[in-house]
């Protein structure tokens, strides 16, 4: 039964136990909880103070997810809302207004082709090779674009969709030009007998983007408004592309979404300390100062370093730490490099490259683990390899089976020097206690850097206390010997201490009520010290520190709104924000402080997966005027719906996970394919390279979007 089939009505998962209504009884389980309330977040699996129920269908707790998920943003926005003073919001659409003006005086924007000398010769940022910033772009520029004469609303609105997802995938114009697209539109669509029209061209490229760009200008100032209240984070995105230009991308993260701000290429400029301060200082500039609680760098080199130190400096207000993502994949790439460890991954990567790489063998390999694959897909490219180790030691016994099995000793491959290779690896037992080893410290990081990719335990109210847990789950793994899970405790501190630890985190773990009124809660040296510099850097004002500090006794004692029943119960439930919304009226200082460090990230904006391909396109030399424009909107608009229409909350790290045909845990070293008597090689990819589950869901929903939009025309 699909999830649409699934009953919304959580009555029919539960029935009542009692004539008020305060208990329920789960229908798969039987288990009774207090109130139908704590009976979703039970058939949910969600974390809090009820048990997750282990027999309820699959996509009933999808879901359940989804009620909570839309329940719990739809607080929040209450939240934030409440807390605005009525005239809040047309102030900061002024200021935000008076600043756009103040941005495009100064010319922030260099497009493809323009002169550079028009830039001050004594200003160092104009050595950046381009900028492009999306902050001018303004909803008065772009004209609402008018139906066909004669057109259909319903079709106009299907065109759109169709729009759309050409601009969400950031694919070529030309995908709605193949016969098979119209074919399958129409083919689901021909019980109408109606042919369905598909854009052209000039209506991607014309008014059916300029709708998207509008549409997503108010969806982009709607979550600037937003800002003044809960903070936001400046996330920051760099590579090196193709041609060795140094690009930089610069988001903005807030609890009602991130958002892409602007694109430069920094090529010019990539080593110099003082020129990036100023480029930071123009980014910090466009969203406010005051509205900036942290930056987020993609990198821990000591020349980013170098630029947080001075920023933090001269914004005594704002922190500055490195992608705790990036962090933990630091900690998983120098524990691959110690020497007991390379030689494991080395041995494990033999096994996997000579699998998957000969055709009979990979058969083989299918057959005695029921098709389950070894190589192990992960949005991190840190953690493959020891997700894969991971599932090769869980078919240890099939995999022994196998190459002691007639089929394998009866094949070309067993007398072959690299056949025998990977069977006496196999075969040999310091192989596999080796690898068990080499996994006790690094499944807790790679489980934590899974987390934090999704969304989970990236939020900023969980890092300190997430750190602190994989430590001892690594101690434990280790029988709590001191002399063998102390170094890797070391490299951990070494990595949090120097580059992911902020105030904000410590300051974050205190004001979370699910782990401060917890009964294990510690309120050591460096959690004081974090709370202690946020409210002396984030609060200027002394005397309204001191209320702070008056107000967090009563946060300690429980005391007021805090200690209500109500509020009790949803410690463990609501998002801390919302709950520091919902409950710390009465103490409207410390609940400022709470919802702005509460409401932040703690992961870079590698999780978001942006195509960087339009980005290295947009900033490339030689465009015309009219054609950079154009890309401009289509980039504006690519970005801002991927960041929109993703859920990074529901987003799992191995859904639709597919193995890449160019890892080198697939890709073979071994002697040259010209050589007549080796078999073809058969590229572990069973799906064809172009393919994608994502895309082929995506496809499926805009054919049922348009399909309800012609049976049912608004």
């Amino acid at each position: 039964m699909a999830t649409n089939d699934v009953s919304a009505k959580f009555h029919d998962h539960g029935k009542a136990v009692d004539e008020q209504k305060k208990k329920a009884q789960c229908n798969y389980c039987g288990k009774v909880v207090s109130g139908f309330t704590r009976l979703k977040y039970h058939l949910a699996g969600k974390r809090g103070d009820v048990s997750a129920c282990g027999e309820v269908p699959a996509n009933v707790k999808e879901l359940m997810k989804e009620k909570i998920h839309e329940l719990e943003r739809r607080k929040l926005r209450k939240g934030v809302e409440k807390m605005n003073p009525p005239d809040l919001s047309l102030k900061r659409k002024s200021s935000l207004e008076s600043k756009n003006v103040k941005q495009r005086k100064v010319g922030t924007i260099q497009s493809a082709g323009s002169d550079s000398g028009k830039h001050a010769k004594n200003d160092p940022v104009s050595r950046v090779n381009e900028i492009v910033s999306f902050s001018v772009l303004s909803i008065g520029s772009k004209k609402a674009s008018s139906d066909k004469e004669g057109e259909d609303i319903p079709v106009s609105q299907a065109k759109k969709c169709i729009g759309r997802f050409l601009y969400e995938m950031g694919t070529d114009f030309s995908a709605a030009t193949p016969t098979s697209l119209r074919r399958m539109i129409n083919g689901i669509h021909s019980c109408h007998q109606v042919e369905y029209e598909f854009p052209s061209h000039q209506e991607l490229k014309g008014c059916i983007l300029q709708d998207e760009v509008k549409e997503m200008l108010h969806h982009v100032h709607g979550i600037r408004d937003t800002w003044a209240t809960t903070g936001c984070s400046i996330v920051v995105d760099g590579w090196k592309d193709e041609k060795g230009r140094n690009l930089m991308n610069f988001l903005v993260d807030c609890p009602w979404g991130p958002i892409c701000l602007r694109l430069c290429d920094i090529s010019t400029l990539s080593d110099d300390v003082h020129s990036l301060v100023l480029l930071f200082e123009q980014v910090i500039a466009e969203v406010g100062v005051e509205n900036v609680v942290q930056i987020v760098s993609h990198s821990a080199s000591e020349c980013m370093a170098a630029v947080g130190n001075t920023l933090m400096d001269k914004y005594p207000t704002l922190f500055w730490t490195v992608s705790a993502s990036h962090c933990i994949e630091m900690m998983l790439e120098k524990i691959g490099m110690m020497g007991t460890t390379r030689e494991i991954l080395d041995k494990a990567k033999t096994i996997t490259r000579f699998i998957y790489c000969h055709a009979m063998v990979l058969n083989l390999m299918r057959n005695h683990t029921l098709v389950h694959d070894l190589v192990k897909p992960s949005k991190s490219k840190s953690a493959i390899p020891f997700l894969t180790l991971q599932n090769i030691v869980l078919e240890k016994g099939r995999l022994e089976k196998m190459f002691i099995s007639s089929e394998w000793k009866t094949s070309c491959w067993a007398s072959r020097r690299e056949g025998k290779r990977v069977a006496d690896i196999v075969l040999d037992p310091s192989f596999w206690s080796g690898a068990e080893m080499v996994l006790k410290p690094t499944i807790p990081l790679v489980g934590v850097l899974c987390s934090i990719i999704r969304g989970g335990k990236g939020q900023m109210c969980y890092i300190y206390e997430t750190m602190d847990a994989v430590k001892e789950d690594i101690a434990e793994e280790f029988e709590n010997n001191e002399s063998q899970y102390m170094p890797f405790w070391e490299l951990i501190d070494e990595i949090w201490n120097n580059h992911l630890h902020s105030a904000l985190h410590a300051a974050a773990n205190h004001l979370n009520p699910a782990i401060f009124y917890s009964r294990d809660y510690n309120f050591d040296k460096e959690v004081f010290e974090g709370i202690n510099c946020c409210i002396e850097h984030m609060v200027p004002d002394e005397h309204i520190q001191n209320e702070i500090w008056l107000q967090l006794e009563q946060y300690k004692d429980a005391e007021g709104d805090f200690g209500l029943g109500k509020a009790t119960e949803r410690r463990n439930i609501f998002h801390p924000a919302l709950w520091w919304s919902n409950y710390g009226g009465h103490c409207p200082e410390l609940q400022k402080l709470a919802t702005r460090i509460l409401s932040q990230t703690c992961d870079g904006a590698s999780r978001y997966k942006l195509k960087r391909s339009l980005a290295e396109n947009l900033l490339a030399k030689g465009r015309n005027p009219i054609g950079q424009g154009r890309l401009c909107d289509l980039t504006f608009v690519h970005y801002n719906l991927h960041l929109r229409n993703a859920d990074w909350s529901t987003d799992t790290d191995h859904e639709f996970g597919e193995i890449d045909p160019m890892n080198d845990w697939i890709v073979w070293e071994g002697p040259s394919t010209s050589q007549s008597n080796v078999e073809p090689r058969l590229c572990a990819f069973r799906r064809h390279d172009w393919f994608n589950y994502k895309t082929y869901f995506l496809i499926v929903s805009l054919v049922g979007e348009i399909i309800c939009i012609l049976d049912h025309p608004s």
